[in-house]
């Protein structure tokens, strides 16, 4: 009876560390998804793997649009898009390696640099994915610039958390198998 208590606890822990390791990456920091956000800037601050959550939080004036290659993300065609969010909260998994593009689905907003495209990385990567947004968009805002540090030290500290949950959780594991 205690190896298979033992052998479940294993099972446990490994599908909640997979689960915990993974980050969420809340689309242009405290900004959000929005017009005013520097996303090129944004991107460059971020490691995306496989396992990964993207969080889209927005205004009902936007939607995203996930479109299926580089044309279309480069031109804005959201004809056939293969995903399309509206409810101002959306978590968008990201299942494996690869390049992924978004664009804003409100008119005129894409051309304007609301989209994001990026590369999902297997999910021991360490380096940086490239980000590839309109450099000169008309943004006369006022609105303070996101500091990608922001995102990179909660993501550490999440991480620093997660890792002590695991380690916690197969301490448990190793002596409830003593008894």
């Amino acid at each position: 009876m205690g190896l298979k208590n033992t052998l479940f606890l294993a099972l446990l822990a490994a599908m909640v560390a997979k689960e915990v390791f993974a980050a969420q990456h809340v689309v242009g920091g405290s900004q959000g998804w929005d017009q005013s956000t520097d996303f090129k800037s944004w991107t460059s601050g971020q490691t995306f793997k496989v396992g990964d959550k993207l969080v889209f939080k927005y205004s009902s004036l936007h939607s995203v649009v996930e479109v299926g290659n580089e044309s279309a993300y480069k031109s804005c065609d959201i004809s056939s898009p293969i995903q399309s969010l509206s409810t101002g909260n959306d978590v968008v998994k990201l299942e494996k390696p690869g390049t992924r593009y978004f664009t804003c689905g409100t008119l005129g907003h894409c051309s304007q640099g609301m989209k994001l495209k990026i590369t999902i990385l297997k999910g021991n990567a360490n380096a940086p994915s490239p980000a590839s947004s309109p450099s000169s968009s008309s943004s006369s805002s006022s609105s303070p610039s996101f500091s990608p540090a922001i995102t990179t030290h909660a993501s550490s500290a999440s991480q620093c958390f997660a890792s002590f949950l695991f380690i916690l959780a197969l301490s448990l594991t190793v002596m409830l198998s003593l008894f």
